[in-house]
């Protein structure tokens, strides 16, 4: 069987070299001429996301990288009072870590490389036509490529999922910016094993410091109209002073950080809540281009790891390559769905609109941390592991 995959992001490669374990012949299409991916700056592995790396001897590379173990989530308030802590799950090798997402886009595609898996960098999926025994893939450089399946793992603005009949749809802006950046030489000491994230007065703020001294942050702020591309390059050297604005009454290092930052990054935050189709008979959408979430569920990569994982389970035990992508979307949707939606109601409390709303929050969070977020209720996403079959 030959597979071609669109995007060597996160589940491109991994899905890759999953199929390429059960003997499925892979070929990945990328636009970009160079793995890289600055976007969104830093992400976070969950456990969840962990237990698919060990299972494929990958952990080890990605774990390579430079990263800040991170197996706690601290919250605080907008003066620096503890308000709660969270885990991100447990697994066998090692803790949850956080890692620049321009190292692991870099890292798996590396390992997938040294597989032997063939990475056509430069060239663009833009269309398909599929009959009974394969799909014809078009590329933008007007080649078309034979294959028994076509996976679509090209992001959240999927042109594989644009070439689906009727499925037209665009990601929903979630009222969110989100900017961030790094501080070299903060002089911050270390938050080894601890993410913080600062409920702030107008604002949200998160950080974590590596044993140098390096910070990397990130905020959220409110905006009800999406910024366009022009919009956002036009303020770009404006991020810093709208930032320590709006955390002018906040935890100082905030704004020290912010002002220390050679240079801020600015994205609006989009997620996918419900795609009405995920295959196409021997087309399949995986990863974000199935169901990106906001940054705020803290699942993005978990979850396309996941995909790539259970995406080989299937075509490793159904013979019919069209009944094992049906089986992918049945088990996987509502999974996937469930945790975009919340990362979108996490990130409604990020940006209070009155002063009501944030005193109301700061003072309830305490008793929501103790009572109703907790290790167990957040098992569901944590403790989650790939079925191991497709039965």
């Amino acid at each position: 069987m030959k597979v071609i995959i669109a995007g060597a992001g996160i589940a491109g490669p991994v899905a890759a070299i999953a199929l390429a374990k059960t003997g499925i012949s892979v070929e990945i299409i990328e636009t970009r001429d160079a793995a890289e991916g600055d976007e969104g700056l830093f992400l976070g592995l969950a456990s969840n996301g962990h237990r698919v790396l060990e299972g494929l001897e990958l952990d080890a590379c990605v774990r390579g990288q430079p990263h800040i173990r991170t197996p706690q989530i601290a919250f605080f308030g907008a003066r620096g009072n503890r308000l709660g802590n969270v885990t991100s799950g447990y697994c066998d090798s090692d803790v949850p870590i956080t890692l620049m997402r321009r190292s692991l886009h870099e890292a798996l595609s590396a390992e997938a490389e040294r597989r032997g898996i063939s990475i056509r960098r430069g060239h663009t999926v833009t269309d398909y036509q599929q009959g009974t025994s394969g799909v014809n893939v078009r590329c933008s450089d007007g080649q078309v490529l034979r294959a028994d399946l076509l996976i679509g793992a090209d992001g959240i603005r999927s042109n594989v999922r644009a070439a689906m009949p009727g499925q037209r749809l665009q990601p929903d802006y979630t009222g969110l910016l989100n900017l961030g950046g790094v501080v070299p030489h903060s002089g911050l000491r270390s938050t080894e094993g601890e993410m913080r994230m600062v409920w702030g007065s107008r604002a949200f703020f998160g950080y974590a410091v590596r044993e140098d001294g390096e910070a990397w942050w990130f905020a959220n702020i409110g905006a009800a109209k999406e910024p366009s591309k022009n919009e956002l390059k036009s303020a770009q050297g404006d991020w810093g002073t709208q930032l320590t604005a709006l955390f002018d009454d906040d935890l100082p290092l905030i704004t020290d950080l912010i002002r220390n930052t050679p240079e801020i990054h600015a994205y609006p935050i989009h997620d996918l809540p419900h795609v009405p189709r995920w295959q196409d008979g021997r087309v399949l959408l995986i990863g974000d281009a199935a169901h990106a979430t906001s940054p705020s569920s803290g699942q993005g990569a978990s979850l396309a790891l996941e995909d790539a994982a259970f995406l080989a389970v299937c075509l490793r035990d159904i013979t019919d390559p069209v009944a094992a992508l049906a089986r992918f979307e049945t088990e996987r949707r509502p999974r996937a769905e469930r945790i975009v939606a919340e990362g979108r109601r996490r990130g409604a409390y990020k940006a209070p609109r009155t002063r009501l709303q944030m005193h109301l929050r700061d003072t309830l969070m305490p008793i929501v941390f103790r009572v109703f977020v907790t290790d167990r209720s957040l098992s569901w996403i944590y403790d989650y592991q790939v079925p191991e079959h497709a039965a």
